[in-house]
Parts: C-alpha cells; structure tokens; sequence
C-alpha cells in the first residue's frame, strides 16, 4: 500500500516501515516537514463533532454531568468515509494505529486508547487489521476525589489517524469538551449509550492462559485452552499485538484438537522476537462475535498438542442433520440406555389393547408430546449454559450426583407402584399404563421419562447430528433436538396411529396385572444402577447417605398405605410420613454435592482382563504421538450404560487384548462421569457431544472414529489386526 499526498511534487509514494510510521522516500527532512505542516493544517480542525475529508470524529462522555472520584467512560468516535478503513493497534502489513493527546486539568488523568477487536482488510496481496464503517475506542477519565462539585472539567483531545483506501491520508482533530459535575452522575444520552454498547461488545471479553506458540514444521503453531471459548466456533482469526510475528495476509488454518484449540501460522519478519501475545477473534455460527486476550509463551515443539483432529464440527447442513437426527433416535429405543423404562413402555402398549381409536390416538400423542417437551426443555438448558461458556454436553444431568439421587428416588417410587407395594394417585400410576381412562396424562409423563432415561447416551447417527446442532442458531438447533425425540417417540407413535397395528395388541387382562409386578424389577435394577453410578461420583459417604433417603421414602410410603383405610387422623398421620420421608430424601440427595471426594473407580472390566488404562490427557496423547505409538481413546462414563456394554463385549474380549499388546497401543480412558471441561473440548473437536466415543490414532496417521456400538471385530479391524467381521 502506498501513501500519495496531494500537492507533493511528483506524486512520490510514501513506503511503510516496520515501526508503522511513514517516510518521504525522496524528500529531504526539512522541506519534507514544511510539506507535512503545509498539507496537515488544512486537516486540522476544532470543536465537537468535527468532519475531515474522510473522517467525522467525535468524543463522548458516557454521563454528563460526571461525579469528583469516580471514573468516566468517553469514547473517541470516527465514523469512516464508505470504501476508507482506520487501524487497529497493529496495523498489519501497513498503516498506522490512531493515537490522542491530552490536554487536561490538573489531577484529572486519561487512560490508553482502548481497541476492540479489528476485521482483517485485504488490500490486494496484503492485509491490514483495521475498521471500515466506524472506529469506536473507549478512554477511562479519572477524576480526583477533591475536585469541587459544580465546576465544570475541560477536556482538549488532539486525535490523528491515518485513514485509507488504495492511498492514505493522514488526518487530525482537536475536540473539545466541557464536562459538569455534580454530586451524582447524570443520564446518558440514548445516541451516546447505544455507541458505548457497541464499543464495549467488541472489546475483548476475557484472557485465555495456557498460551503455547511453538515452532512448527509448518511454520508457527499456536495451540491454547479451549474449554473458556464457549459455544463451538464457525471461524477463528489471531491478530498479534506487535508487527512482524505473522504474515497478516496469510490464510490461519484451525481445528479443534482435544481440550485445545490450533491455529497454523506463517512466520512473519522477526517472527522469532516479536511478542508472541495477541487477540483472538471467535465467529460462533450464529453470527455472534467475541474476542480473547491472548497470553502466549514460546515453547519447543514437544509442548505442542499434535492430535491431527478434524477441523471442527462436520458441515452436514441442515437437512441431512435432521435426518440423522431422526434416524438416530429412531434408533435409540433399540440401545442399552433405554431398557431401564422398556417396562413402562411394554405396558403403556398392553393398556392400549382395549381402547377406541380416538382413545389411542390421543395416547400416542401424549406420550410424543411428553419426549418432545422434555428435549426442548433440556435443549434449553444445554445452549443457555453453552451460550454463558459452561462447557456442557449430551448426558450433562448425570453428572451433577444430587439429580442422580432424586433419579434413583423416583425409580424406587415407580418399582413399588408396579409392584403392588403402594398406591399412588391414577395419573402417576399412569406413568406405568395404568387404567386406560387415566393414561392420557400418564402416557405425556412416559414420554418425558423415556426421554430422561435415553438422554445420557448417543445412538449410531446421533452424535454427529448433535454436534453439529450445537453450532448452529438456537431455533435451528431447537429443531435438530426435536427431531431426534420425534424419532425416539415414533415407534410408539406409529402403533397408536395405525389400526391394524392396534388390532394385534393384546386384550388387557388378568395378565396385565402379573406382567405389571414382574416389571417393578427393571425399576429396581435402574435404582441399583443409578447408587453404583452415585459410588463412583461420591464414594461411599454420598451411597451411604442416598440408602438412608431411600430407606426414608421407603418408610414413609409404607406408612402411608397402612393409614390410607383407617379411620380418623390416621390417614393424615400417613399422609405426613410420606411427605417426611420424601423430604428426607431430596434433602440427602441434594447434599450428597458435598459428599467426600470421588474415589477411584474399582474392578474396571478391561484391567481386569489384561487391558489397564491410563486416564485421558493431552499431554499423554501428544508425548505418545510425538513417540509413533498407537493409541486408543475410550470416553465413557459411569451412567452410559452403551460405554459399559461395550466395554465389557468388545474391549475386554481375548483377541483385542492380544491385538492391543502386539501392537503395543497406549489405552487412554477419558471419565466423563464427572463434568470435565477438558473431555467435552475433546468430544467437541470430532463434532461429539456426548459418550461413547473411541479413537483410534495409528502412528503417523489421521485418527479413525470408531461406531458407538462397538463388537470385537471392529476394534480388531481397527488396529489393523483382522479383517472386518462382525464379531
């Protein structure tokens, strides 16, 4: 880029120099500073706003008046000719950073201009890092405490900046602006409240650590943190505080690799010395922007994270994401996540046998109402605490141990239903298909409980679908969730629809009521499960304290149905047992959080069989690539039931164990029965968001994506080891 300034004899170029100021290359210094006092005067104007050939500046004062000891936001303002661009604090290939000079009361102080995040300005085969439309850089005023209240504080600011297009201008302004003061600070102008917002949305909203930029055989390899980025990114871009680290022109490949995010960058001039330091610049898929500081530290090349991942969630576009969607809840009522309520779901289809077709119907709907709504509802949460930079995913609920307690309560609750123990209310019966009149409400509730049961897990088709609708706007990531419930509720669905399905049912019967207590025991082993997922979570304080509350509910409903017949208070005697017991429940499963430390999760099936595992890490996973060796990555958790069927078919049969030493692969288990930041970055890098998920990285190679539903001959396969076989 090549500054011309009219009236210069010749027309000559100015060239830029790395320190980002400008030369005359053929003009000798005294007549080159008669031309620049002869050119820049007609640019130099007073007051507030004041309008340059391509610039109209402004300054403003956040409050007016202002208040003696407390801060004062103002705010320099450059709204910019159409076509004509300013700089960021470093300019990039050319140009040069606006600056400000204060002229101030005594006592009253003027911080650094502040720059939010730049857009990237090709010009031809360079960049610059600027802003095009309007320039927005606040400045913190400091007023001494003792200043006296009512007397007004001048404030005179000289602003230069170079403003450009295919040539450049320099240009300047001195506004001027008289603040009041008074005891409180006063209203801010809407125009004026609107820019701050503006300003403060593109300011950099955190600092990310853990920065390491290494030389790579590449080039530059910038690999940082990514659990604080929040909601997945569509686009990332670093801007390097000082000149010369990178080519600003060059093309910034990106992936997430594990709990790490990587840039490859092209060294600049004194890539070598330049402050590795910078800001990053997060697109998310909806359209929001945000930006990081970035405390980066050089390192060696062992300290980077070389996963080879792929570049982010997969681009599916929406319409095959719905279909995956649907397929893979379709799906999902075929998966071990799901047994534990086919005993309500086997008898919602026994009920049905004796009811009209609009009876059926209006079942059918209910209980696809009730897995929608609680998707929805879940789906919710998910992008509201993702959108905040919690790092949730799929299955998220069964890490926090207080609502794994109430899970258990409610599945012990439901097997004394069923199994005859105590009498419940006709619509909370209906969760079990209960009488055909009251299963209406019933029916919604099984939905609901359906999709609570099923949402730990991900089925073949579901996960890449969920990763990918978490990247997107919320009403279209509503609309990916949605869809995998309407697949989870349409087989039941389908058989409340059609009559000829309906006519098969059975007639209900006497045997209805046999095949109801025999199912109370899925509910008891479902409660069973959930303690052991709560021993792993708490150790043996957080079970010990769950039992009580168990044995508390128990009690309690006991007492309630040995009262419900007897006549005077004593039913209302029950009815207080009950509600106490219940209260003592929720109480010991809500302090269950505070319970001591997890403990080590004992007789993993794959140690047991020869197969130890070490825990997850980057850092092991990169040493081990580093090395050439093979790895294999297991995230699971201890509430998927999926992970824990696989791990005992496939991981821990005798040909995968000898495949596994022979070809001497490291085994790295990542836990994600706990909340990790670190496994949820690391799912997210292959556009996951739930468990299982295997990998499988060969030396030297790209890393291959195993089924979620895995057999011994795919993991053979896998390492190399058998051909492709089904067992």
């Amino acid at each position: 880029m090549h500054l011309f300034v009219p009236g210069v004899p010749g027309g000559a170029p100015l060239r830029a120099v790395p320190c980002g100021t400008w030369q005359r290359a053929d003009v000798r210094p005294g007549r080159a500073m008669a031309w620049a006092v002869l050119l820049i005067a007609p640019l130099l104007a007073w007051g507030n706003p004041v309008s340059t050939e391509h610039v109209t500046a402004r300054l403003l004062a956040e409050h007016d008046p202002a208040v003696p000891g407390q801060p004062l936001e103002l705010l320099l303002s450059l709204e910019i000719r159409p076509g004509w661009h300013t700089y960021w604090r470093n300019p990039g290939d050319s140009g040069e950073a606006p600056g400000i000079d204060w002229t101030l009361p005594q006592g009253v102080r003027a911080g650094p201009l502040q720059f939010p995040a730049p857009a990237l300005i090709r010009v031809g085969p360079l960049a610059n890092f600027g802003y095009s439309g309007r320039a927005l850089h606040p400045v913190r005023l400091s007023i001494p405490a003792d200043w006296p209240i009512g007397k007004p504080i001048p404030v005179r600011a000289r602003a230069h900046w170079l403003v450009c297009e295919e040539h450049c201008v320099p240009e300047s302004a001195v506004l001027e602006l008289t603040l009041r003061t008074a005891a409180t600070a006063g209203p801010s102008d809407p125009q004026a409240a609107t820019a701050f917002a503006q300003a403060r949305a593109g300011l950099p909203v955190g600092t990310l650590a853990g920065a390491v930029l290494v030389q790579s055989p590449g080039g530059l390899r910038l690999s940082l943190p990514s659990a604080g980025l929040g909601p997945a990114p569509s686009a990332v871009r670093f801007f390097p505080w000082s000149w010369g680290l990178i080519e600003p022109a060059a093309d910034q490949p990106w992936r997430l690799a594990g709990d790490r995010l990587e840039l490859d960058l092209s060294p600049g001039e004194v890539a070598a010395t330049a402050d590795p330091g910078g800001l990053l610049s997060v697109q998310g898929a909806d359209g929001s922007g945000r930006s990081f500081e970035v405390n980066a530290t050089r390192g060696t090349p062992d300290q980077a994270v070389y996963q080879a991942a792929p570049a982010a969630a997969p681009t599916l576009g929406l319409p095959l994401a719905l279909a995956f969607a649907f397929l893979g809840g379709l799906i999902l009522n075929l998966m071990p996540c799901v047994f534990p309520v086919l005993a309500i779901k086997a008898l919602s289809l026994a009920g049905q046998g004796g009811l009209g077709a609009r009876e059926r119907i209006a079942h059918g709907l209910a209980y696809t109402a009730g897995v929608l709504v609680f998707f929805a509802g879940l789906t919710a949460i998910l992008l509201a605490a993702r959108a905040g930079g919690t790092a949730v995913g799929w299955g998220f609920q069964l890490q926090y141990p207080p609502f794994v307690a109430i899970m258990a309560d409610v599945f012990l609750v439901l097997g004394l239903s069923l199994a005859g123990a105590v009498t419940l209310g006709g619509r909370l019966m209906g969760l079990a298909g209960g009488r055909a009149g009251r299963g209406v409400i019933g029916a919604f509730g099984t939905g609901a409980l359906a999709a609570l049961v099923a949402a730990p897990c991900t089925a073949p088709f579901m996960g890449v679908a969920l990763g990918y609708a978490l990247t997107l706007a919320w009403p279209l990531a509503l609309t990916v969730l949605l869809a995998l419930g309407l697949g989870l509720a349409a087989p039941f669905l389908a058989l409340s629809l059609a009559p000829g399905l309906a006519r098969r049912l059975p007639r209900p019967g006497a045997w209805m009521e046999h095949l109801k207590q025999l199912l109370a025991f899925p509910m008891f082993a479902t409660a069973a499960w959930l303690v052991w997922v709560l021993s792993v979570q708490t150790g043996p304080a957080g079970v010990a304290r769950v039992l009580a509350g168990l044995l508390a509910l128990s009690f309690g409903l006991w007492a309630r149905e040995r009262t419900a017949m007897a006549r005077r208070g004593w039913p209302l005697a029950g009815d207080a047992a009950a509600l106490a017991g219940l209260a003592v429940a929720l109480w010991l499963g809500f302090v269950i959080a505070g319970a001591s430390a997890p403990v080590a999760q004992a007789g993993d099936p794959a140690a047991q069989a020869g197969l130890p595992a070490q825990p997850y890490s980057p850092e092991r996973l990169a040493q081990a690539r580093a090395q050439g060796r093979p790895v294999f990555v297991n995230m699971t958790a201890a509430w998927c039931i999926t992970c824990l069927v696989n791990e005992r078919v496939a991981l821990t049969a005798t040909g995968v164990v000898a495949a596994f030493r022979a070809a001497d692969v490291l085994y790295l288990k990542g836990d994600w029965t706990h909340r990790d930041q670190g496994i949820g970055a690391y799912l997210a890098g292959f556009g996951r968001n739930g468990v299982p998920l295997y990998v499988y990285y060969p030396p030297g190679g790209e890393p291959r994506v195993l089924p979620q539903l895995l057999t011994p001959g795919m993991v053979r396969q896998a390492l190399g080891s058998a051909p492709a076989d089904p067992r």
